[in-house]
């Protein structure tokens, strides 16, 4: 059962990711970090967001991040934007992307990589 809840330090960590995301976006014009490192960041930016308001295991956040992120990285494949007719819109466009290629599926599954991690290692008390 998934609970509602606030938990603010993931709230203050998705929005530290946005603006990160955005910062992102609007400055940096490269063939690595606007493309790479904007798509590992991406799929950290939203485990913590649900991590804000669902208290859900980790390893099950993650993954279905995972799962989602892929998914819509397929359906690039199919131009479904396209299909849905919102060609013409940019900023969904661009949400939801045009362009089908591996190296997001390897940047989500870095960015999910790097989320495991980091809610699994041992803390620093207990050592």
């Amino acid at each position: 059962m998934l609970l509602l809840t606030f938990n603010k330090k993931y709230f203050r960590l998705t929005l530290l990711l946005f603006f990160v995301e955005v910062f992102i976006a609007v400055f940096i014009k490269d063939t690595f970090i606007r493309p790479f490192i904007g798509d590992v960041l991406v799929v950290i930016l939203i485990y913590c967001l649900v991590k804000a308001f669902w208290n859900i295991h980790s390893s099950i956040a993650a993954l279905f991040i995972l799962a989602f992120a892929c998914t819509m990285e397929i359906l690039q494949y199919f131009n479904f934007v396209s299909i849905l007719g919102l060609q013409n819109n940019r900023i969904l466009a661009i949400a939801l992307g045009s362009t089908f290629d591996w190296n997001d599926i390897t940047a989500y599954t870095l960015g999910t990589a790097i989320v495991l991690w980091l809610e699994n290692r041992p803390s620093r008390k207990s050592r």
